[in-house]
């Protein structure tokens, strides 16, 4: 059986059969792409970008229509705007109007461009990589979504992808988009626990995923973690399987694999007709409380927003090599690898690697051998990069690149200048992209703005167009001054946001819109400096944020005190050089426990691996004999923050404490665990 390497690479052979079907496909299918479309700076006679902001957050209704009626293909026109109230929780936009998310990603593009790229594939292996034009790409997505049509996934059903990031598993968020069902995406590294708690989650029925992913130059065992995962899943009633490696993978009843099956369908899929609001995809993140929250996005405000953003926040042009190296199971893969790009007819990069191997160099290797033009990803890889010198990045041609973007958390000001001056030679605007899963796609950004115009080191600074975010103070009145600090907050609905948690829109309510009633709460903290520029401080409630991953403490101490010799924990974030948080668990155990530290330690590390992921492991456990409570009972985490960050000189009042004592015995603690770490 050939791999799914194999099948890519000859999956697109041109045959006089295949010519007969192109024909068909093109046939019926109009004409029409945005390439023709005025630019939006034009719209009601604004002149630059920053007339076009106040116009787009004053004049909403006008703004967005205007947009959505040329950046997108409709089957039917929408006949409202927008019908919101953040104080209820209510976000709709476009009403009345139905169109195809897949038809505007892929058969437009097809139609007017059919051989120019749409994936660079690039595969762990440097200098392996396979290209898809846009043609093929549809192609595989009609054959993908007749298989899910025929094995019974309806309109409104939900479809769980546990897959690398490759051109199977964009083909499969788009034939879920084509057909009308939403598309569950879980990053590939989560743990069997973790997959299952988010197929029950969905309900969903189906499952695709791959033998093995190969990551690094190791291989994962993907199909093995499905298997354990559907086995607590009573919904799942198939797997489809692709071929990432060549070596055989146990099947059971239930699994058929996916490129054999893709054989027998046809390469015409009739795009269902989706209203505005019907839900596009969820995506699970972590929150403050234990269970993670499946975000519900919907499909014409989402993906004109992806669109939007991508264009301009990247200065993207037709013929651009967009290079976003980040994983397709976070929001960050879903908006700026995969919709946004296809959505503008662009080239857009898939990176199934690491950015250390073979060697430090990986990613300015496939800079200059892709010729990418714009590269989006993370301060975590940025900072470890630093580390190993100049002399990795000046071995290649980066005089492709004209946009450096920073994505996951606030970048640090020796990262963005390294960055800047190494990576992008002093000539590429860096811009560092304040955004989250629930935003949809990039709210606060340096561009677009005046191409003279400053960019701050480490600075968000600019709002995009419709964003309207304002600073709030603890009894809830809004900030005006500049030069402070205060809650972020958006002041006004935007067509990306998402518009519900799956199941739960009480949640939804509680958690983003009754905090500051009226506005979007992110739950980042944020200064507005004298200028009014926006820099993004960290996160305001127990969401840990490690190498761009948001962890809920919640998650983790539920985790951990599932352990039958821990009587309670409490975790909390702190100031890591490489990965910017790390997790650092404080632990109370039961009496009498007849383990070794060591042992524990290890323990507690492979329940949170097995629960959740590798990168959600404490990086420091530390078992303490009891935590620092208020009279209430609430453990003040502040306490145990200042304590990791050596900083017990700034603990401030503890007059609320139930026994002061608990704080020395904390800090004792920390020192021992230091020495001893040290030692080591």
């Amino acid at each position: 059986m050939q791999s799914l390497c194999g099948r890519i690479s000859n999956y697109f052979v041109t045959s006089s059969a295949r010519r007969i079907a192109d024909r068909r496909l093109l046939a019926g299918r109009s004409c029409s792409t945005s390439a023709c479309v005025p630019e939006i700076a034009g719209y009601e006679g604004v002149a630059d970008h920053g007339g076009l902001h106040g116009f787009s957050v004053a004049q909403t209704e006008r703004f967005w229509g205007a947009v959505a009626r040329s950046r997108l293909s409709w089957n039917s026109p929408f006949h409202t705007v927008h019908d919101c109230d953040l104080s209820q929780g209510k976000i709709r936009w476009f009403l009345g109007g139905k169109l195809n998310v897949s038809v505007n990603c892929l058969d437009r593009h097809a139609c007017a461009f059919p051989n120019r790229v749409a994936l660079i594939w690039e595969r762990d292996e440097p200098g392996s990589e396979v290209k898809v034009t846009y043609r093929q790409l549809l192609e595989l997505t009609c054959r993908l979504g007749n298989l899910f049509r025929r094995h019974g996934v309806k309109k409104g059903d939900c479809v769980t992808l546990y897959m690398p990031t490759c051109p199977l598993a964009v083909a499969s968020m788009l034939a879920c988009a084509r057909i009308g069902a939403a598309h569950n995406v879980v990053f590939a590294g989560f743990s069997a626990e973790a997959l299952a708690d988010r197929i029950r989650d969905a309900q969903s029925s189906m499952v695709i995923t791959v033998n093995q992913g190969v990551r690094g130059g190791k291989v994962a065992e993907l199909k093995k973690t499905v298997d354990v995962a559907v086995q607590s899943c009573p919904s799942v009633k198939q797997v489809f399987v692709a071929l990432r490696t060549e070596n055989p993978v146990g099947m059971t009843s239930r699994d058929a694999l996916l490129e054999e099956e893709l054989q027998k369908e046809d390469v015409v899929c009739e795009p269902a007709a989706m209203d505005s609001e019907d839900v596009l995809f969820l995506l699970y993140t972590s929150g403050s409380t234990g269970k993670p929250k499946g975000l519900v996005h919907t499909q014409a405000g989402y993906l004109l927003y992806a669109l939007l953003t991508h264009k301009y926040v990247f200065n993207y042009h037709d013929g651009d090599v967009f290079g976003c190296v980040a994983d397709i199971g976070w929001i960050t893969g879903h908006t700026y690898t995969v919709y946004g790009p296809l959505a503008n007819g662009g080239t857009t990069v898939l990176f199934e690697s690491t950015p250390v191997y073979p060697d430090p160099g990986r990613y300015w290797e496939m800079v200059q051998r892709l010729k990418i033009n714009q590269f989006y990803g993370a301060p975590t890889a940025i900072r470890l990069l630093l580390k190993y010198g100049d002399q990795w990045v000046q071995k290649y041609d980066r005089s492709s690149l004209k946009i450096l973007g920073s994505v996951g958390e606030p970048i640090n000001t020796e990262a963005w200048e390294w960055y800047h001056r190494v990576v992008g030679g002093g000539r590429c605007s860096v811009v560092d992209t304040w955004w989250q899963t629930e935003t949809g796609g990039i709210c606060i950004a340096p561009r677009p703005s005046d191409p003279d115009a400053v960019i701050v080191p480490g600075m968000a600074m600019r709002p995009f167009f419709g964003i309207k975010p304002v600073l709030m103070d603890k009894e809830g009145a809004v900030l005006s001054t500049n030069d402070t600090s205060g809650a972020l907050c958006i002041a006004q609905p935007w067509p990306g946001m998402a518009r519900t948690i799956h199941n739960d829109h009480q949640r939804f309510t509680e958690t983003y819109c009754q905090p500051y009633r009226g506005y979007f709460f992110t739950g980042d903290g944020a200064y507005r400096c004298k200028e009014g520029y926006y820099q993004i401080i960290g996160r305001l409630d127990d969401v840990i944020n490690v190498s761009g991953h948001r962890i809920g403490t919640a998650e983790l101490e539920d985790v951990v005190n599932r352990c039958r010799w821990v009587a309670e924990s409490a975790v909390i974030g702190y100031t890591h050089d490489i990965k910017g948080q790390g997790v650092y668990a404080f632990v109370v155990l039961k009496k009498e426990v007849d383990v070794q530290e060591a042992d524990l330690v290890q323990h507690l590390k492979d329940m949170v691996s097995k629960s959740i992921a590798k990168y959600a492991c404490p990086d420091f456990i530390q078992f303490v004999p009891r935590l620092p409570k208020t009279r209430s009972g609430k453990i003040m985490r502040r306490v145990l923050r200042k304590v990791v960050e050596h900083d017990v000189d700034g603990l401030g009042d503890l007059s609320t404490l139930e026994d002061p004592a608990t704080v020395q015995e904390v800090i004792q603690g920390h020192h021992h665990l230091f020495s001893k770490t040290h030692q080591q």
